[in-house]
């Protein structure tokens, strides 16, 4: 009788150890499976933080601006107008100003501004050739003669000077390039067009409008 009991516990026993085998060999499947979901959440993350950096650098670093090509506000010191006749000779350092808002210098090339009083050319100055750095904005004075030479006594001149305002009108291109992370080039080309008032009280540069 003992055994035959003993022939009846030991099949038991077997069943219980298959059992606990099968038990860790699921448990074990299971935490690999767990574990490589894990990584492939890990790495569509890593996919989406990469997409998302590379899309921000490309919005912000990588994207060219063009740069603004300006007049500034100044006063000048010589100016000279004929005794009862209606003209002028204007001695100035137009000030000017060409600002760069992208992650990389703007060079330039050298060009020429011209002046005009009711779109005849009474004058020009030459910007000479430089560059913007990045972020900032370049600050320079040009000579330039405005004279009334060219200008014919049939236009608004006489009443101008006798208010003691001189409307002008500023163009010029500026043509140079953007460089990006010392590789990447892009050109750019600025266009200058402003209005400003030359007053002959107290020789100031006023209400300058640039568009």
């Amino acid at each position: 009788m003992a055994e035959k009991e003993q022939q009846q516990a030991y099949p038991l026993a077997d069943g219980y150890a298959r059992s606990d085998a099968e038990a860790a060999t699921a448990n074990s499947e299971e935490l690999r499976r767990q574990k490589r979901k894990k990584w492939l959440l890990y790495g569509i993350a890593f996919v989406i933080f990469q997409t998302a950096i590379i899309v921000l650098f490309s919005l912000t670093v990588m994207k060219v601006k063009t740069p603004k090509f300006r007049i500034r506000p100044f006063a000048y010191n010589t100016l000279m107008t004929g005794p009862g006749v209606p003209e002028f000779n204007v001695n100035m350092n137009v000030q000017f100003g060409v600002k760069n808002t992208n992650f990389g210098p703007y060079k330039y090339d050298s060009t020429t501004v011209y002046f005009y009083y009711n779109d005849i050319q009474v004058g020009s100055a030459v910007i000479p050739k430089s560059k913007a750095s990045f972020l900032s904005t370049k600050k320079f004075a040009v000579p330039v003669n405005l004279t009334s030479a060219s200008v014919s006594s049939n236009t608004n001149l006489p009443n101008d000077l006798s208010k003691g305002i001189l409307p002008l009108t500023i163009k010029s291109t500026l043509s140079g390039k953007v460089e990006l992370m010392l590789i990447f080039k892009k050109k750019k080309t600025v266009d200058l067009s402003c209005a400003m008032d030359v007053t002959t009280s107290n020789r100031e540069i006023q209400n300058v409008n640039c568009q």
